[in-house]
């Protein structure tokens, strides 16, 4: 049995991108509840990716993993540079250090 607010098991986890907001989200539990990745731009091809948020109740369960993997990815799309000031992405790219990523962070 899933506890109330649990995602379906199974149920893909989809990381939606809304550019004019500057932010990818998971919707968790429909549309009530959700996790963020905010990013701001710095300058005209460098983007800070500042802040992760996952509510307490979905930790652990690797939302956080799929926010910082889409953000990266579309760093490399859109041929960014990254200044990466939240530590969650920072741990990400230690932990996945992708040629691609990797090259595209500003010290």
């Amino acid at each position: 049995m899933t506890s109330p607010g649990a995602p379906e098991q199974g149920c893909p986890i989809r990381v939606e991108h809304d550019r004019r907001r500057r932010q990818f989200t998971v919707r968790l539990n429909g549309c009530h509840d959700r996790a963020v990745l905010l990013y701001e731009y710095v300058g005209k091809r460098i983007v800070d990716l500042q802040h992760t948020e996952v509510p307490d109740a979905y930790r652990g369960r690797g939302i956080a993993k799929h926010l910082a993997k889409a953000a990266l990815d579309f760093v490399v799309e859109e041929d960014l540079r990254a200044h990466v000031t939240c530590w969650y992405i920072q741990k990400f790219v230690k932990e996945n250090p992708l040629p691609q990523y990797l090259e595209r962070l500003q010290p």
